[in-house]
């Protein structure tokens, strides 16, 4: 699994997976969140919303949002990311708007949804085909189709999401893999430091080595999940500076070495 903040020009990607902290990021795909079990909560900009099971979110591109997941309960989810391509019939839409508010409650969810859901999942797994690209992009119409009816849609410029929050995201986004500090990143978005970690403890409530170690720390977790990359490939490919810091980093979130968090996978 790659993360959830990368570019993708082209094609899906589909994961059922149980829901975690996901960190504020932005990408040019569209999303599709479908619950399965469990509650989960999902931001957009600044405003964060609640899900139960059955129920739809779509993030339009280039729409900071990120994911919490609240009490003991298990919370699953399919998640979908469609490129533009995929969604060119509806881009004038997503390009401008987005939904006031992303989730669309389970009676409300029309029954096509759910097949298509299902559909693009079992699609997902199989041999590319040109018939196989038909099918997914016929999904994906399908829902937009009997969703967005569904949505108040705003002006992407209401959303409670400043110019240097965006920015911020972008920049991490692009660069986390790479030796970051936050003079420099001030200097390249044109701001002072102060404003910069502003942001963070105002608006991700951490501070600048803790967001970027976060955003690692996912990428990290996707490479030790979905591929048979090494530990240290893993801890190298996502941007940390030594096996210290990152076996700290992963102790501290998930309790455990990443060892032994990946055995439990398995």
């Amino acid at each position: 699994m790659q993360p959830l903040y990368e570019e993708k020009e082209e094609g899906m990607e589909v994961y059922e997976k149980p829901s975690e902290h996901v960190s504020p990021h932005l990408h040019k795909s569209m999303e599709f969140v479908y619950v399965t079990g469990g509650t989960l909560e999902i931001g957009i900009g600044q405003e964060l919303f609640h899900m139960e099971e059955g129920d739809l979110a779509i993030v339009f591109p280039e729409m900071i949002h990120h994911y919490q997941v609240f009490g003991g309960e298990e919370c699953t989810a399919v998640y979908i990311l469609a490129s533009p391509s995929l969604c060119e019939r509806f881009s004038n839409i997503t390009r401008q708007k987005c939904p006031a508010d992303p989730v669309i409650p389970k009676e409300r969810v029309h029954r096509e949804i759910p097949y298509a859901v299902r559909h693009l999942a079992l699609l997902y797994k199989e041999e590319k085909d040109p018939l196989q690209e038909a099918l997914i992009s016929a999904y994906i119409q399908i829902i937009l189709a009997r969703s967005i009816p569904e949505y108040e849609l705003i002006d992407k410029g209401a959303v409670d999401s400043t110019d240097l929050i965006y920015r911020t995201v972008s920049y991490i986004s692009s660069h986390f893999t790479e030796k970051v500090t936050l003079t420099d990143m001030a200097r390249e978005l044109y701001v002072s430091p102060f404003a910069l970690s502003r942001v963070f403890s105002a608006t991700f409530h951490t501070n600048f080595n803790g967001y970027l170690n976060q955003t690692r720390l996912e990428y990290a977790c996707s490479l030790l999940r979905y591929t048979d990359q090494s530990i240290t490939e893993a801890c190298e490919n996502a941007g940390f500076e030594s096996q210290r810091t990152f076996n700290r980093v992963f102790h501290e979130k998930m309790h455990m070495s990443p060892r032994e968090w990946r055995k439990q996978l398995s």
